[in-house]
């Protein structure tokens, strides 16, 4: 009897599953992206577009001005609507912090 180990785990390549979840427009530019080397699969860099991913993988990459910290959850099946593609993963990134003012002096 196989045991659980033993089965297969699901990949994708790793243009595609940016794609399936949204980050970028389209599938090429997400292979465009990958490629120029700025993206890493658990913590190690990555420069090709054809990277299999799948569940439990943890992605970081900049998109904009913030560092994406990314858990992959589930491979996908197409390029859904968004939340379709929000259930793809988990953002493992801290909100930003808010500028907190001092308290308010008190005067007697």
């Amino acid at each position: 009897m196989a045991k659980a180990a033993d089965a297969p785990r699901e990949t994708i390549r790793l243009d595609k599953w940016l794609w399936f979840a949204r980050f970028f427009k389209t599938r090429s530019l997400a292979a465009r992206f990958v490629d120029s080397g700025r993206v890493r699969i658990n913590r190690q860099p990555v420069s090709k577009s054809a990277a299999q991913v799948g569940p439990g993988d943890v992605l970081t990459f900049p998109m904009g001005e913030r560092v994406r910290v990314i858990q992959v959850l589930n491979i996908g099946l197409r390029r859904g609507p968004a939340t379709e593609a929000q259930a793809l993963y988990l953002d493992l990134e801290l909100p930003p912090a808010q500028d907190v003012l001092p308290p308010a002096e008190v005067r007697e």
